[in-house]
């Protein structure tokens, strides 16, 4: 099973961006998201932005994910 999680766009240097997820920022590619922007969200696939999504969506996502780590004993 394959899962992309929600990351906030905090630069753009090229097709390279600085993501943000749960407070650790990595480098992820842009490259097939080219209307990627900073303070956008992004799904974050294997260090791939594969679809940039909205706030509302990306919030809900977040919560979902945290709380499934809280149910399974993780203090995500």
């Amino acid at each position: 099973m394959c899962l992309a999680v929600p990351a906030l766009i905090k630069s753009v240097d090229g097709d390279q961006a600085e993501v943000e997820l749960g407070g650790v920022t990595r480098h992820a590619s842009i490259i097939l998201t080219p209307e990627a922007r900073v303070g956008d969200y992004v799904l974050l696939h294997a260090g791939y932005a594969i679809n940039v999504v909205d706030q509302a969506e990306a919030e809900e996502t977040l919560n979902i994910l945290r709380e499934m780590a809280r149910l399974a004993g993780d203090d995500a």
